[in-house]
């Protein structure tokens, strides 16, 4: 993983010595996930914050809505839980606002994650079923199968 975040860093040295600043959120976002792996997490939050900017700074969306929920996942780690929902309630709108479903999806399965944690079960089965309900293909991919299991669970009553 080191080595991975090493490379990435001198990838992106690179292309901003050349001021290309195309799909550079996008390798933000993958910096970030590696440092997450590593136990990294305020490295993390700090390589989304940088992302997120250069999504303001550059207009270039197409990571926004994973950006705010990888920021949450990082926050969750920390124990911010409150913060972290603001952010995938962001992601979701981002993702929405760009009708981009798997986005959506994968913000809406850990938004219910927390609310499971927070005892909102039933909020939480309501909004993936609503979600997994739009997907018509595709139920071979991980998100997908990923959202499956997690209905199944949430649906099972919790005492038992």
């Amino acid at each position: 993983v080191q080595e991975g975040m090493a490379q990435m860093r001198e990838g992106m040295a690179a292309m901003q010595s050349t001021d290309q600043r195309c799909y550079l959120s996008g390798t933000l976002r993958s910096l970030a996930e590696a440092q997450a792996k590593a136990g990294q997490p305020e490295e993390g939050l700090t390589t989304l914050d940088e992302a997120l900017a250069l999504v303001e700074e550059t207009d270039e969306r197409h990571w926004e809505a994973e950006l705010y929920r990888l920021r949450a996942e990082l926050l969750l780690v920390q124990g911010h839980d409150a913060e972290a929902e603001a952010s995938l309630q962001k992601a979701i709108e981002v993702a929405r606002r760009q009708s981009a479903k798997s986005w959506e999806l994968r913000a809406t399965m850990s938004l219910c994650r927390l609310w499971c944690k927070q005892g909102k079960r039933e909020a939480a089965r309501q909004m993936l079923e609503e979600i997994y309900g739009w997907f018509t293909e595709g139920f071979d991919t991980g998100d997908l199968q990923e959202a499956k299991a997690l209905l199944e669970e949430l649906d099972k009553d919790p005492q038992n």
